[in-house]
């Protein structure tokens, strides 16, 4: 049903109403044609505030991937507590995350694993902001004395990559085994256990 046309037509209002589109008709089908027409407004309205279906493709993984990033900043740049409590709640909570995007709303994890493939570039940008949260975590750790790590950015790139199982997409399925919590505390253990001082 389209919204009520006194509702003024927004960037977020738009990128809300094509996630509900991509959930309908998936990435291969779903159009600007079949957001504006959800938005009750011309395909001309909706090209006003993005240029192209790229660009609206491309906000919209933005936009989703975002939503992660914050919660992890809070937990990167929370005071108090230790580096190595911080980078296990770091890890836990981008696991959950993930987890959660993709057991709560498959069809929407499916299209965004889509559309991140198209996105490299909006998904370069993410992974660059995760992995400098790890550094920052890490190199508090490397300041107080409780971690230890020569080499802070290589340290952080290899934790990330290290615990990939556990946040890739392309391991969703992986996600729904019952031993995947214990799998992921044990290799959570042990890279905060190398990297102690």
């Amino acid at each position: 049903m389209p919204p009520a046309a006194a509702e003024p037509l927004t960037p977020e209002r738009i990128l809300e109403t094509t996630e509900e589109v991509l959930r309908r008709f998936g990435p291969a089908k779903a159009t600007v044609v079949d957001v504006a027409r959800a938005l009750g407004v011309s395909h001309g309205s909706v090209y006003r505030h993005f240029p192209s279906k790229a660009a609206l493709r491309e906000a919209v993984t933005e936009r989703w991937l975002t939503k992660s990033v914050v919660v992890l900043e809070e937990i990167a740049s929370a005071p108090g507590g230790t580096a190595p409590s911080k980078l296990e709640s770091w890890l836990e909570a981008l696991f959950e995350a993930k987890r959660r995007k993709a057991g709560a709303d498959p069809e929407l994890f499916a299209t965004y694993t889509v559309l991140l493939a198209e996105n490299s570039g909006v998904v370069d940008q993410h992974l660059s902001e995760l992995i400098d949260q790890l550094a920052r975590i890490i190199a508090d750790g490397v300041a107080a004395g409780s971690l230890s790590a020569p080499d802070v950015p290589a340290a952080a790139r290899a934790v990330f990559d290290a615990t990939g199982r556990f946040h890739d997409p392309q391991y969703a399925a992986d996600w729904l085994s019952p031993s995947i919590v214990t799998e992921f505390e044990a290799v959570t253990a042990l890279v905060i256990r190398g990297l102690r001082a």
